[in-house]
């Protein structure tokens, strides 16, 4: 806190310092945070941060194992379901994870802050390069700590595939099974820090009043 109280001009100011890691909280994690020739936060296209949702949703799986992973049938049943291609979206993973954000334990499948043994959702490898490889897609962004699930999260190989591709990360994303599975407006604004591997990210997601999510009882 700098100040709180009458100040300069005998008015009443409120200023305070801020000072944080980028890669805390829910942030970006911008290509060249993996990638020597990845784009910066301030270098990404604008265009590619606002989007269309694609929330893949793989509660289900997560409740019954904590390293669970979307594959690349789920964004094939994705695209099923919805009729919509991946194509300049933005994914996002719904594991349900971020209801466990204020239980360490929980979200990080351990006691302690030791990646070796964590447990948590993310995406396949596969899936990732599936996605490179088949669609043109803008970012990915998670619930859970990572966009690699737990296990492996001492070799990263998702955040690899993506960001050398500059393909931009989301993780510790809140809120996001309040979002339909497709309908929504995603904009993804990060603090513009110059050179930045990340950033603090605040993300707004629009909607129609029709909820998509009932397409679902359709599989």
């Amino acid at each position: 806190m700098m100040l709180n109280g009458t100040g300069m001009g005998d008015m009443w100011w409120l200023a305070e310092d801020y000072s944080a890691s980028v890669h805390l909280g829910t942030h970006m994690d911008a290509p060249a945070h993996t990638s020597p020739t990845g784009l910066t936060v301030d270098q990404l296209p604008v265009d590619h941060l606002i989007g269309p949702a694609a929330v893949i949703d793989i509660t289900a799986k997560a409740e019954l194992d904590p390293d669970a992973e979307i594959t690349v049938d789920d964004l094939l049943n994705w695209e099923s379901i919805t009729g919509h291609t991946l194509n300049e979206t933005i994914v996002l993973m719904k594991s349900g994870w971020g209801k466990k954000w204020n239980n360490q334990t929980a979200y990080l499948g351990s006691p302690d802050i030791d990646i070796s043994n964590a447990k948590f959702p993310g995406l396949a490898p596969e899936a990732a390069t599936w996605l490179i490889e088949n669609r043109n897609i803008y970012g990915y962004g998670s619930d859970a700590v990572h966009l690699d699930k737990g296990s492996k999260s001492d070799t990263f190989p998702v955040h690899r595939i993506l960001l050398t591709h500059n393909v931009f990360g989301l993780e510790n994303v809140a809120n996001v099974d309040e979002i339909p599975i497709y309908g929504a407006t995603l904009y993804v604004m990060p603090m513009k820090i110059g050179g930045g591997s990340g950033a603090p990210t605040r993300i707004v997601a629009t909607y129609p009043e029709v909820i998509y999510d009932t397409l679902l009882s359709r599989k």
